[in-house]
């Protein structure tokens, strides 16, 4: 999955958004279960902006 720019963000409704978070999660929790089982990260970045990317929504929901 892409990650999500601002602008895309405050396009989406609430629904939408909570969709979005628990695709993130599961992609977050897949990256780092692969490195906890001893394996190397594919992308190092990737776990950083998904991080970011959560935080994003997250912000966004509370706000409206």
């Amino acid at each position: 999955m892409a990650i999500l720019r601002m602008k895309e963000i405050n396009a989406m409704d609430e629904e939408t958004l909570n969709k979005k978070i628990e695709e993130l999660k599961g992609e977050l929790y897949v990256e780092k279960a692969s490195i906890a089982r001893g394996g190397k990260a594919i992308n190092p970045g990737r776990i950083k902006e998904l991080k970011r990317t959560i935080a994003r929504i997250l912000t966004v929901i509370n706000l409206r």
